[in-house]
């Protein structure tokens, strides 16, 4: 006789399990829950079926309680949000750039998907008390649980200690509706996988991956670490997919490479309580540069600091090279940072004798934020976390980014000195709620800098600076 599971409300062999449209994830007992939203979801010919909202914590300036639901599906569903906290005046899904218009009927919004998405889910223009929605691709690589190289945390919450230490070619799975309450500690190991749909759930860290090489990082959630989600130290050959994650902490950044190579972070969605990426040299224990980094098709979310920051630590005994870094197709959805010396959405600051060169940032979209800068670009002595300045910044191209909103401040591109300068950093394509920023654009009086109009300080030792129209604008002479 065949085994039958009971899922979904469905009767079907495990061999077809993995061909469900939608799979959804019960939540285990004794997990904090958030009733501010009632959240189903349906394929088009399917009953409607509910969603567990967990309660997580999100904000530093002022921690306070949001939602999480998440389910997987392919091909196309549609979903019902009841808003059980009054009326709905209005509502909206971010990132704007996916054009999700949701329908309002009362206290219900629906809307339709077609393809995963990471969402937020906003009513009355509450960026707090909101609904994150996390809907992923079906699964196809489960692992087989009676693999003796596999660590399986089936639904459920588990308390495997305060720390899980990870062998080489071990692989460990959270399957959707398991609950971790761990640090996954990756250190001198290489091959190793950490993957699944489940929850890391209130850790010291998320996952730490120390001198380690060949470490992938996929589909999981990490819910309020104490300090960082992901922790990379003097790493290569890192791989982070479909990694979600919530911090309400201080210093409680989300993915931080210290002294790593050859990384890929793709698909992530960060909402934190300090840096979302940073990027550094040396720092404690890792030395060496940092380079072939790429973070792309992804939401980062910053309650405090930058949402990308480069360059603060480093060696100044040993200088480092941080180099060939790419950010390409990004939603930036917040930044609210009140110390003037922290700001930037996209911050390079050159610390501890670090060189930043070859960045590209493109295709970044940047929607209006609480408080801030949109760029920060300097050679600077940080004498709180540094013992020197920086040696420089060179070849750094801005490539069709928008920004549409009125809260930015100044932005900022300076050097140190004539040997510690920021040299060729160009923009290309840059709008401005809407406007194309370039040296040549029409109705600019000649006494103009085009950093005028970009609000961009321009302070000393910047040389090279240009603003372009684009290779594919109708503008480009």
């Amino acid at each position: 006789m065949r085994t039958v599971l009971v899922l979904l409300g469905c009767l079907f062999t495990p061999s077809l399990a993995w061909k469900q449209p939608l799979m959804v994830y019960p939540a285990p007992e004794g997990v904090a829950s958030r009733d501010s939203f009632t959240v189903n979801v349906r394929t088009p010919a399917g009953q409607w079926q509910e969603l567990f909202c967990y309660e997580v914590q999100v904000d530093m300036h002022h921690p306070r309680p949001s939602s999480l639901a998440y389910f997987d599906f392919s091909g196309q569903v549609e979903v019902s949000a009841t808003y059980n906290r009054g009326e709905i005046r209005s509502a909206r899904i971010r990132p704007l750039s996916y054009g999700i218009t949701p329908r309002v009927d009362g206290n219900v919004l629906t809307f339709t998907l077609t393809q995963p998405r990471n969402l937020s889910v906003e009513v009355n223009d509450d960026i707090f008390d909101n609904l994150h929605l996390f809907a992923g691709p079906i699964e196809t690589d489960r692992p087989d649980p009676n693999d003796p190289n596999v660590i399986h945390f089936g639904p459920g919450v588990h308390s495997p200690g305060r720390t899980l230490r990870v062998s080489s070619g071990k692989t460990v799975y959270l399957a959707g509706g398991a609950v971790v309450k761990t640090k996954l500690l990756c250190n001198q190991v290489e091959n190793v996988r950490i993957i699944g749909r489940g929850l890391l759930y209130q850790p010291e860290r998320g996952v730490e991956v120390t001198f380690s090489k060949n470490v992938a990082i996929g589909g999981i959630t990490v819910i309020n670490p104490t300090h960082y989600t992901v922790y990379g130290g003097q790493s290569q050959n890192i791989t982070i997919r479909n990694l979600k994650a919530f911090s309400s902490r201080g210093w409680s950044d989300g993915i931080d490479l210290m002294s790593c190579s050859d990384v890929l972070v793709d698909g992530v969605f960060m909402r934190n309580s300090d840096d979302c990426i940073a990027i550094y040299g040396h720092r404690w224990d890792y030395y060496g540069d940092a380079r072939n980094i790429t973070v792309r098709n992804s939401s980062l979310w910053a309650d405090v600091a930058h949402p990308v920051n480069l360059g603060t630590h480093g060696n100044p005994e040993t200088p480092e090279v941080l180099e060939d870094i790419t950010f390409a197709n990004i939603d930036i959805l917040n930044h609210d940072e009140p110390q003037i010396n922290y700001q930037g959405c996209i911050a390079m600051n050159a610390s501890d004798e670090n060189l930043i060169r070859n960045v590209r940032v493109e295709n970044v979209r940047i929607e209006d934020f609480e408080q801030g800068q949109l760029v920060n670009l300097r050679v600077t002595f940080n004498k709180k976390y540094a013992t020197a300045p920086g040696r420089g910044i060179e070849n750094i191209l801005f490539k069709d980014v928008t920004y549409n909103g009125r809260n930015a401040n100044l932005s900022v591109i300076a050097g140190y000195n004539e040997q510690r300068a920021t040299r060729n950093v160009a923009f290309e394509g840059l709008r401005i709620n809407g406007e194309l920023v370039w040296d040549r654009m029409p109705g600019k009086p000649g006494y103009f800098a085009t950093s005028d109009v970009a609000r961009i300080f321009v302070g000393e030792h910047v040389e090279g600076l240009e603003f372009r129209a684009g290779a594919d604008s109708p503008m480009n002479p």
